[in-house]
């Protein structure tokens, strides 16, 4: 009679795997690995952010070391106005008074005389009186700008100033000195042939000097 249960036969012992624990050692390593190059690329970065702001610090360090330090309260800034601008004012040129070149008497010669200005006499009337040249009886005159009746004196240049004495009528005189009869009466102011005796005639230059 058989055995009901009847032993195994050829029974292959079970032969035990090292594969599981080989992979589990091999996925432990590679997540080792994997945390420390983490850990130094984060070690990393964090060195170079601190050299930032180290180098940040020190900046900001000196400009603060660099900036006197005051009690006082800062000034506060008012808004400055722009000053407006003044508008430009065309210049007009002014006409030029013409100085006059100054004359000297010893220049010219004979002697000197003073002659009051009279009522409508000008530079030019009084310059042909005395047979002058305008220009020089303004240079003779360089300070004097206009003239005025009655208050103007100017000095005139004449060759001559005689004293009239016995027999000297007008047409001696002026024959003795070489010039008309009617110069030396225009020259004295005469509006007839008549001299008197201790008169002072003046006596014209011949040309116009």
């Amino acid at each position: 009679m058989e055995e009901e249960f009847p032993k195994k036969r050829n029974i292959r012992p079970t032969e035990k795997s090292n594969l599981p624990i080989v992979t589990l050692l091999v996925l432990v390593l590679l997540v080792l690995a994997m945390l420390y190059v983490g850990y130094e690329y984060i070690s990393d970065s964090s060195s170079s952010s601190e050299e930032l702001t180290s180098v940040v610090v020190d900046s900001t360090l000196e400009e603060t070391a660099a900036e006197p330090v005051s009690d006082e309260p800062a000034p506060t800034e008012e808004p400055v106005e722009k000053p407006k601008p003044e508008p430009v004012k065309e210049k007009t040129e002014e006409p030029k008074k013409e100085e006059k070149p100054s004359i000297s008497a010893s220049s010219i010669g004979g002697e000197q005389i003073t002659h009051t200005v009279q009522s409508g006499e000008t530079f030019s009337s009084i310059a042909s009186r005395y047979n002058l040249k305008t220009e020089t009886l303004q240079g003779l005159n360089a300070s004097v700008p206009d003239v005025k009746a009655g208050v103007t004196k100017l000095k005139v240049q004449v060759k001559a100033v005689h004293t009239v004495g016995p027999g000297d009528v007008l047409r001696v005189v002026a024959s003795k000195y070489g010039i008309t009869k009617e110069a030396l009466m225009k020259a004295n102011g005469k509006s007839r042939d008549f001299s008197e005796r201790g008169e002072k005639l003046i006596i014209p230059f011949p040309d116009k000097k």
